[in-house]
């Protein structure tokens, strides 16, 4: 089936998640024990762990609720009783140099993106994060030109799964929802989220995590679910 527009989730859809958050703890954990705070992985994980649930429960369906200095700052304040500004900075500064260094295209994204310029197809990104982060990342990968739209959370004021985000997207190409393709790796956020508003949805999960399609109600079912990135290629353009 041929699109006018195909979206794309970011974390975990280009790039595989897991390794890059690995690679940013890592970081966060030295910039701690640098600072002079004495703490093992275990008491680290423990820590960041609190510090982002609370942080989720308290911002939630906002950006912030992804926002790492937020949890550093919680963090501090729990770990220590301290409201540390240059530390708690520093911790997330780490954490996202950490975390780019580890960041690696999925294998096939050029070669999905160069099918999709060839075909005159446009392209967005449309993600939950600040706009500040999401656009760092796209300059790391080395894709920032191939994108004709990012969409943030922060941006619009929404987290996927609303409609606003998506909306936000197809308003920006002049595009009814049934002529664009939403690719993610959440069933929630991206595959529930596109098909509430009239989009076709893939799900392809950079993490093998997501579940089977047997698993799933109709509505958190994607229409297509690409074993590889570059099959992406036989659906759209």
């Amino acid at each position: 089936m041929s699109y006018e527009a195909v979206c794309f989730d970011l974390d975990n859809t280009l790039y595989p998640y897991p390794p890059c958050n690995e690679a940013g703890k890592r970081a966060a954990l030295a910039a701690f024990r640098e600072r002079g705070y004495e703490m093992d992985r275990e008491a680290f994980d423990e820590l960041y762990a609190t510090a982002r649930r609370e942080a989720k429960r308290e911002t939630a369906g906002t950006a912030a609720s992804h926002d790492r200095h937020i949890y550093f700052k919680r963090a501090l304040r729990r770990h220590a009783g301290e409201r540390d500004a240059a530390a708690a900075l520093a911790l997330g500064d780490a954490y996202w140099e950490g975390y780019a260094s580890e960041m690696r295209l999925c294998d096939g994204v050029e070669s999905v993106f160069d099918a999709l310029a060839a075909a005159g197809v446009d392209v967005a990104v449309v993600t939950n994060l600040t706009t500040r982060v999401q656009l760092q990342k796209l300059a790391r990968l080395e894709i920032d030109d191939r994108i004709d739209r990012l969409v943030t959370s922060e941006e619009v004021g929404r987290e996927k799964p609303s409609a606003l985000p998506f909306t936000t997207a197809l308003a920006a190409f002049d595009c009814r929802p049934s002529e664009a393709l939403m690719v993610g790796d959440n069933v929630d956020a991206d595959v529930a989220g596109a098909n509430a508003v009239g989009m076709d949805t893939a799900l392809f999960d950079a993490g093998g995590d997501a579940p089977a399609d047997d698993e799933l109600p109709e509505r958190r079912r994607p229409d297509y679910r690409p074993d590889a990135f570059a099959d992406l290629t036989e659906v759209a353009p």
